[in-house]
């Protein structure tokens, strides 16, 4: 879920901090997102997880998109993932106060926390998806939705390494 609040700076974006609780030192910045749940649709599921990991509670008719999808290879110390996303995109007037009281035990164990984060800014983490500003300017552009952006790695643990555990990132 890609949450836009736009300002006099330029756009911002909703982000949190995450890490790999079994790889020490790992951290990286991602969009609020999850996975579907049962007979779930993927805006149904988005609107409950922007919810569960911000407090922001919307109505699905405020969503727009999708505005890419993609398949995201994770490699993480205990496991690799596949996941299918679709991208949506939420306009705020301004940022709001994130509440996390929603997050799952694994999200407390693995979120550091949050922050709006300038499209520009740069990071000694890494930061996902890696084309943002990309991302960020196709949200006005509708009549190019849904962008493929095809298949990408977001891994602490390249997935090539599987789940070795105490691998070395790259």
């Amino acid at each position: 879920m890609l949450v836009l609040a736009e300002g006099e700076a330029g756009p911002r974006v909703l982000m949190f901090h995450d890490q790999d609780p079994g790889t020490p030192g790992s951290g990286w910045w991602v969009l609020p997102g999850g996975g579907v749940d049962g007979d779930e649709t993927p805006r149904q599921a988005a609107r409950r997880e922007l919810a569960e990991e911000s407090g922001l509670l919307v109505d699905e008719s405020e969503l727009y998109g999708p505005v890419a999808v993609r398949v995201v290879l994770h490699g993480y110390s205990d496991q690799v993932t596949a996941q299918t996303e679709e991208i949506f995109v939420l306009h705020v007037d301004e940022e709001f106060e994130v509440d996390i009281s929603g997050h799952t035990e694994f999200e407390r164990q693995s979120v550091l926390g949050h922050a709006w984060r300038s499209v520009h800014e740069s990071s000694d983490e890494l930061l996902w998806p890696v084309d943002l500003a990309e991302l960020v300017a196709v949200t006005r552009q509708p009549e190019r939705w849904p962008v493929d952006l095809g298949t990408v790695e977001e891994s602490v643990v390249p997935v090539a390494l599987g789940h070795r555990g105490q691998a070395q990132a790259e």
